[in-house]
């Protein structure tokens, strides 16, 4: 081991639907962000406060494709991955910098029960597409799956 370590780990809820696209290479890559929020109490107005960070996430391979199937905007997920830093120079030669977190395991934790309210974006039209797309998901995997 060389003694660093790069781990990321996030909850929270994607603030838009995903970006797909193909990189030169051909390969598929999902880019999504998701905000993640704390709360606390302030000690002089005794109000609640809420902070909201934002983040860039990026899915490529296999686990891409999953991304795209199911993820919509508003979903709660657990991303676990590495930040990386990338750099490019804009149009007016600008060095500019982004940092991402790249994902390598991806969990959705949004319950679909359609009966249930919808906390966040979701609409039942929305409910539906990800219900589907899960049945889609679990009838390819069932052919693949030994157990």
């Amino acid at each position: 081991m060389n003694g660093t370590i790069n781990k990321v780990i996030l909850v929270g809820n994607l603030g838009k639907d995903p970006e797909v696209r193909k990189s030169e290479s051909g390969a598929l890559l999902v880019r999504f962000s998701m905000a993640t929020s704390e709360q606390y109490i302030d000690k002089n107005s005794g109000k609640r406060i809420e902070n909201t960070d934002w983040h860039d996430v990026v899915v490529w391979g296999n686990l891409a494709e999953i991304a795209e199937k199911i993820l919509l905007k508003g979903m709660k997920v657990y991303v676990e991955g590495k930040i990386k830093k990338r750099s490019w120079n804009d149009k007016e030669g600008n060095k500019r910098y982004s940092v991402d977190v790249v994902a390598n395991e991806l969990t959705v934790l949004s319950k679909m029960d359609p009966k249930e309210k919808p906390k966040h974006s979701y609409t039942e039209e929305n409910n539906r597409k990800i219900n589907s797309r899960l049945e889609d998901i679990e009838s390819e995997t069932d052919d693949i799956l030994p157990f």
